[in-house]
C-alpha cells in the first residue's frame, strides 16, 4: 500500500516541478515574421514608422504573443512580474496640441527601441530583461510597439491623433 501512495507522490511532485518550470512560458526569443510590413533598412529610423498601420499591429500581436507575453502579460494587460506596457504612451495621449502629443510619442518609442535591444538590468547590473538587439529586426521592434500602442487606444478610448 505504500508503494502506490509513493509513486502518486512522486507523480504529483514531478508534475508540479514540470509545471514550475515552464509557469513563466518559453522565453527563449523567438524572431518576428514581418512579411508584409515595408522594409526600412539597416539605419534605424527615429520613430515608429508603422503608427496606427493595421498590418504591422497584427505582426506586432503574434510577435509580442511569443516574446513579451510571459512576463507582461497576455494582450499587454500586465499581471504584475513586469512593467505594464499599456501605460508607456499615457501622458503623451493626454497631451492636446498635436505637435507636442506627436513629439512625446516620438521620445516613448525612442525609450521602448533602447529597452527592446538592450534589456534592462538591475543595479547589480543582473538582467531584468532580455536584449533582443540580434533577433529582432527595426521592423520587428516597430510592429510590437505599433501593437501595444493600438491596445493602448484600446483599453483607454483615446484617440491616435
Amino acid at each position: 500500500m505504500k508503494k502506490p501512495a509513493l509513486r502518486l507522490l512522486a507523480c504529483v511532485l514531478a508534475t508540479a516541478a514540470a509545471v514550475a518550470a515552464v509557469a513563466h512560458g518559453d522565453v527563449t526569443p523567438h524572431p518576428i515574421d514581418t512579411t508584409g510590413l515595408k522594409a526600412l533598412g539597416s539605419d534605424w529610423v527615429p520613430a515608429n514608422p508603422y503608427r496606427g498601420d493595421a498590418k504591422a499591429v497584427e505582426i506586432g500581436a503574434d510577435g509580442y504573443e511569443h516574446n513579451c507575453a510571459g512576463c507582461h502579460g497576455l494582450r499587454a494587460e500586465s499581471g504584475g512580474v513586469a512593467p505594464d506596457l499599456l501605460k508607456l504612451d499615457l501622458d503623451c495621449l493626454k497631451i492636446a496640441q498635436k505637435a507636442k502629443k506627436d513629439a512625446c510619442l516620438d521620445d516613448t518609442d525612442d525609450y521602448f527601441k533602447g529597452v527592446v535591444l538592450r534589456g534592462k538590468k538591475t543595479s547589480e547590473g543582473r538582467f531584468t530583461m532580455p536584449a533582443y538587439d540580434s533577433v529582432f529586426t527595426q521592423e520587428a521592434v516597430w510592429a510590437l510597439k505599433s501593437y501595444i500602442d493600438s491596445r493602448t487606444l484600446e483599453e483607454t478610448g483615446a484617440k491616435a491623433n
